[in-house]
This record gives structure tokens, C-alpha cells and sequence, in this order.
């Protein structure tokens, strides 16, 4: 299960939830930073603290979508999730 980090005010966010809905793509948790400041607290820690978020800071990017593998590792790239759970991007 991967979590997604989001939030539906974000353009990249939306497509990527159409994304995964188009290839049936269900294995992920989405926690929408927006409807609540625990979930904005949870991410933001990620965003401050991560290595694989540091040139979305750099370049004062929020940094979503966010995708947090079962390993804890990051990625930004949609596609990768996709790839990684064996689906055509």
C-alpha cells in the first residue's frame, strides 16, 4: 500500500487520481493535506526532513503528489507507482 500525499486544490493531485482510477490502481491511502492540519503536520515533516523533497523545497515547490512506499522511501513520479505495482503507465 502506498500512501499518497495530496490534495484536491492541486492540479498535478487531480491527474494523478484519474491516473490511477484509468488503470485501476486502488493499493494507495490518499491523505489529503488540506482537510486537516494532522495530515498538513504529517506531510510537512516528510517535506522538511526528506532527501527525495529537498529540490521541491529548493525550488519552493509544496512537493505533492507524494508517494510513500511500504519501505519509506519517496517518490514525486506517479508513473514509479504505477511501474512498480505492474501497471502500463
Amino acid at each position: 500500500m502506498v500512501k499518497f500525499y495530496g490534495s484536491p486544490i492541486c492540479s498535478g493531485c487531480r491527474e494523478t487520481q484519474e491516473l490511477f482510477a484509468q488503470k485501476g490502481f486502488t493499493d494507495f491511502q490518499f491523505v489529503e493535506i488540506t482537510a486537516s492540519t494532522d495530515n498538513l503536520r504529517e506531510f510537512l515533516k516528510l517535506r522538511d526532513t526528506r532527501e527525495e523533497l529537498r529540490q521541491a523545497r529548493e525550488e519552493g515547490r509544496i512537493g505533492i503528489p507524494c508517494f510513500v512506499r511500504e519501505d519509506g522511501s519517496i517518490t514525486l513520479e506517479p508513473d514509479d507507482v504505477l511501474k512498480e505495482a505492474g501497471i502500463d503507465s
